[in-house]
């Protein structure tokens, strides 16, 4: 580890690390994120056209949103810190025919590489497993190039957020296995928004992302209360 790679657990990474070779399994335990994917995807590209855009995927673990924003046109950046779920990525990406750069790299240190090198900076559902957010905040507005930008998701801190993400999620529909999550590592969307002006980011729009159990099926909505997506800008 160097100076730059501090914002990592080794227990998250390991956590990944052996689920590694489940990623693509879409019935297995990465199913959620299979399931919330075509909407992340149309969420981003309602804001921005990825065609042509150079994008990085910050925590992009085996390659789900990174594919699918290559496949959408964009130059694709993946970065993450589980060189287990990097593997699974490329060789995906080998047999999907789509090309895109993984690199087994922090985001706070790429971003002392290529800071405002990107249109766009996506961080899906990774903020809620490192101990600094904050600075994972700070690297996408070094990352991204004015006019650009960046895009997470993650989870509410509250406790309907409890309820659903972590009891209801992880113990009584086992979507994710138990103790994926930790809820004092959950964020508030103001939490997020007052990252983001630290740094110069714009919050540009937020949405809901909202779990149905009868039809397992997610949908975006005006509810953050649980899951949600947060588009920022980096001004002009």
């Amino acid at each position: 580890m160097t100076p730059t790679d501090h914002n990592v657990e080794a227990e998250e990474i390991d956590k990944f690390s052996v689920l590694a070779h489940r990623w693509w399994d879409e019935h297995g335990e990465f199913r959620p994120l299979h399931l919330l994917n075509p909407h992340r995807l149309r969420w981003i590209q309602d804001h921005v056209g990825l065609g042509g855009k150079a994008v990085v995927d910050i925590g992009c673990g085996g390659g789900i949103l990174s594919e699918s924003m290559a496949a959408a046109g964009a130059k694709v950046t993946g970065i993450d810190l589980a060189d287990a779920s990097l593997q699974v990525a490329r060789l995906h990406a080998l047999d999907a025919q789509l090309d895109i750069n993984y690199r087994l790299v922090s985001a706070e240190r790429l971003a002392t590489e290529a800071a405002g090198q990107f249109d766009v900076v996506t961080c899906m559902e990774m903020l809620e497993h490192v101990p600094d957010p904050a600075s994972i905040i700070q690297a996408s507005a070094a990352l991204v190039r004015p006019g650009g930008w960046v895009f997470v998701s993650t989870l509410n801190r509250n406790a309907k957020a409890y309820l659903f993400a972590i009891l209801g999620a992880e113990y009584l529909l086992r979507l994710l296995p138990k103790g994926t999550h930790d809820y004092a590592k959950f964020l508030q969307p103001s939490e997020i928004s007052a990252m983001g002006r630290r740094c110069g980011l714009e919050t540009a729009d937020i949405a809901g992302l909202e779990f149905q159990p009868l039809t397992q099926r997610f949908r975006i909505t005006r509810d953050t209360s649980v899951n949600y997506l947060m588009a920022l800008r980096r001004p002009l």
